[in-house]
């Protein structure tokens, strides 16, 4: 089987990924902290004829994470694709003088921590298949940092660097690491940033496979 794992799944960009991926054939694995939620999620799309499970797991405790991702290989098969796009937390996107040592502990755990659990879980299983994509969803602060949200700014600076040497060192074994910024806000309706647009991109880079960083909209727009 296919699977694509997705990491912060939820009703809005997990949930349209899910189902881009789920359309061509794709098992979903769907992780986040509440199994009601996913497990909701999982039922939805599976009466729109997706193959989904969910799993819980929080991104900033590395044992519930590589135990949710080993039993979603374990019960859909060997993760292709993993997706990483949990949303922030409010603590992250306080401004740069009111950021203390702990907000940025614990942004990276969530945002550097978090990727490199996940992909050094799932590594093994695509190196098997010959294949496979890691796909990073950020916000602007990824691209240029902003003093109004110093915890994802410089947390999102650790994970872009992450996935870009991921993605030199891994080409060479048909794996392919990207990243989609998002500058502002998932917006449904919007033409560059709905969540079925995204996931549009999201299918592009996965099939693609033409560089790293790819911007929903201008940084400046």
């Amino acid at each position: 089987m296919t699977v694509l794992a997705v990491v912060g799944a939820g009703r809005g960009l997990g949930a349209a990924v899910a189902r881009r991926f789920g359309q061509v054939g794709f098992d979903v694995a769907l992780l986040a902290r509440s199994q009601e939620r996913v497990d909701a999620l999982a039922g939805e799309l599976g009466a729109e004829g997706i193959g989904a499970r969910g799993f819980a797991a929080d991104v900033r405790d590395r044992a519930s994470l590589s135990a949710a991702l080993d039993r979603a290989a374990d019960t859909l098969g060997p993760v292709e694709v993993l997706q990483y796009s949990p949303i922030p937390q409010p603590e992250f996107l306080r401004p740069v003088l009111e950021t203390t040592p702990e907000d940025l502990a614990a942004a990276l755990e969530f945002s550097v921590h978090g990727p490199v659990t996940a992909v050094t879980r799932v590594l093994p299983g695509m190196r098997a298949l010959g294949r496979g994509t890691v796909l990073l969803v950020n916000g602007g602060s990824a691209a240029r940092p902003d003093p109004r949200v110093a915890g994802t700014s410089v947390a999102f600076a650790g994970e872009s660097a992450y996935g870009q040497m991921l993605h030199d060192v891994l080409a060479g074994e048909g794996i392919h690491v990207g990243q989609l910024v998002v500058p502002g806000a998932i917006t449904p309706g919007d033409a560059r940033t709905d969540p079925a647009v995204l996931a549009d991109t999201l299918w592009a880079m996965h099939t693609e496979r033409d560089g790293f960083r790819r911007l929903a909209r201008d940084l400046d727009a």
